[in-house]
């Protein structure tokens, strides 16, 4: 068999375009800003070639056998399956954290919940934070690397979750970070009443009925439970921990919550009503992702 002209192989610029032109099109996926389809194209033909994506040379020659995993890694993403689903991984506040299907899928925007966290610990010792809804850990991680002499857990109603988040923390010698599988607070470690610093979730805030409407990339990939809690408003999880909060709280203790920008008044109203002092953080974009609540003390 003749050996193919180097020459005549394409470049990493000509596939990478060639997949932005194709992921456009797809109604699958959620074209939020006008750059993400050449985003996941550049992703996954690092992905195929196994390097980093700021290591991706345009000029670079592509082989054919690179090429073909390739055009498998952008028929998967024209199909609505996530870039770290089909990578395994996702980068995470300077944490490389594994991911699976079946498992939240960590977003870049929730390091906004996991830098306030740390923000409202404080650094009166001894120092604990608690996140709840955890998922793969991306939240208890960072909190857990930032202050290595704090007590973080993470809690999840999901063992697979819980499983998963406890390989991260393993994986990043994460020894003070912990997690239990647990419906909100109730199988909470119970010498913690009165002792946490902070109470840190990112619920799952969609409404009962908007879950159908959500991009294919999302309620296709994303387990139900982790969207919605089933509620109408998408906020009985946030009542829920504001009820049970002050017992586990010390002074002047905090809650954050993570929401889509459109709830953070929504939230903000339940958190004054009941007796909170609010306050909002804005992701670098400059939208409202983090509601504070400080407890009186």
């Amino acid at each position: 068999m003749q050996a193919r002209n180097p020459n005549s192989l394409p470049t990493a610029a000509h596939l990478v375009d060639e997949g932005r032109r194709s992921l456009r099109e797809s109604p699958a996926i959620d074209h939020w800003h006008s750059a993400i389809a050449r985003e996941d194209a550049e992703d996954l033909l690092a992905l195929a070639l196994g390097i980093d994506v700021e290591a991706l040379d345009p000029k670079a020659r592509i082989p054919a056998r690179v090429e073909r995993r390739y055009r498998a890694h952008l028929e998967r993403r024209a199909g609505g399956e996530p870039v770290a689903l089909i990578r395994g991984w996702v980068e995470f506040a300077g944490l490389r954290l594994a991911v699976r299907p079946g498992v939240f899928v960590p977003r870049g925007s929730t390091e906004t919940l996991a830098r306030q966290g740390v923000v409202a610990m404080g650094r009166r010792l001894p120092a604990v934070a608690v996140d709840l809804a955890c998922g793969a850990g991306p939240v208890a991680c960072a909190i857990g690397r930032a202050r290595p002499t704090a007590e973080v857990w993470g809690l999840d109603i999901d063992a697979a979750a819980v499983s998963l988040a406890r390989a991260n923390a393993r994986r990043h010698d994460l020894a003070n970070v912990h997690f239990r599988i647990s419906d909100l607070l109730s199988q909470a470690p119970a010498r913690l009443r009165g002792q946490v610093s902070v109470f840190t979730i990112h619920p799952p805030y969609v409404a009962r009925a908007a879950v159908r409407g959500l991009p294919r990339e999302i309620r296709g990939f994303e387990p139900r439970h982790t969207l919605t809690d089933g509620s109408a408003d998408g906020l009985g999880l946030v009542r829920a921990l504001l009820g049970q909060a002050p017992e586990w709280l010390r002074p002047g203790g905090s809650t954050l919550v993570e929401v889509a920008p459109y709830l953070s008044r929504s939230v903000q109203a339940l958190m004054r009503r009941a007796g909170l002092q609010v306050s909002v953080a804005a992701d670098p974009s400059g939208l409202t992702r983090v509601v504070r609540g400080r407890w009186p003390g």
